[in-house]
This record gives C-alpha cells, structure tokens and sequence, in this order.
C-alpha cells in the first residue's frame, strides 16, 4: 500500500487556491484503460508532480459540457483513503457544493475507492 498522506499533504496545500486545470479527460470521454466514461471534466495541474508519479489530478465541477483547460478555485479535496491519489475539485469561484453534490458528481471513478471529501472550509 502506498502513503496516503502523501498525497494528501500536496493537495492540501492548493485549498482555496485559483489553478489552472488542463482537461485530458473531458465529459463524455473513456478511460483509456478501464472504458468508463467520464462524466464531468478531469484533468490535471500542469507542472505538479503527486506522489504517483503523474501530474495533480483535479476534477472541473459546477460547468456544463466539455472544455480543454479551466481556472477555477480549489473547493475540496478528494482525499483516497488507501492510496496516494488524492483528487483536487475545482469549481468555478462563485460556486459551492456540498458533499452529497461532490459524491454524486464524482461517483463514476471514485466509486472504486475509499475516500473522503476535505474542504478548505466546512460546505
């Protein structure tokens, strides 16, 4: 088993931070590997590494329809109990949600995983 808190303390530090997020995966896509289809954007943080190897996941939330890239506010963490991928959510800066609307929104990958949702404050 790899470290979870690894993961977890990178992506803690991007909490209500404004990113930039490359969309390698955008709504209506397939997993390359796994054939699920992705339905909301994800994709990563350019330039930052997580404990995986790979660059920062992150999911766009809160927005209709595919893009390729999206600055948005970091809202909350998807924090994997068991790995070392923890998942960014990224939402537009006026927008919230809560942890039922990040479950629901999310669930098509993270359905596979134990993990919990960790907001830079209480939603």
């Amino acid at each position: 088993m790899n470290n979870p808190s690894l993961s977890f303390n990178q992506a803690k530090k991007f909490l209500g931070q404004v990113v930039n997020v490359v969309v390698d995966r955008p709504i209506g896509s397939k997993h390359p590997k796994w054939n699920f289809e992705y339905t909301a954007n994800y994709g990563f943080i350019e330039g930052i590494v997580a404990p995986d190897g790979e660059e920062l996941d992150a999911y766009v939330l809160g927005i209709d329809g595919p893009v390729e890239k999206y600055t948005g506010k970091v809202f909350a963490i998807v924090h994997r109990l068991e790995d070392d991928d923890d998942k960014l959510v990224v939402l537009p800066e006026d927008k919230t949600m809560n942890t039922e609307e990040i479950e629901k929104a999310i669930e098509f990958q993270e359905k596979w995983f134990k993990h919990e949702i960790i907001y830079a404050t209480i939603a």
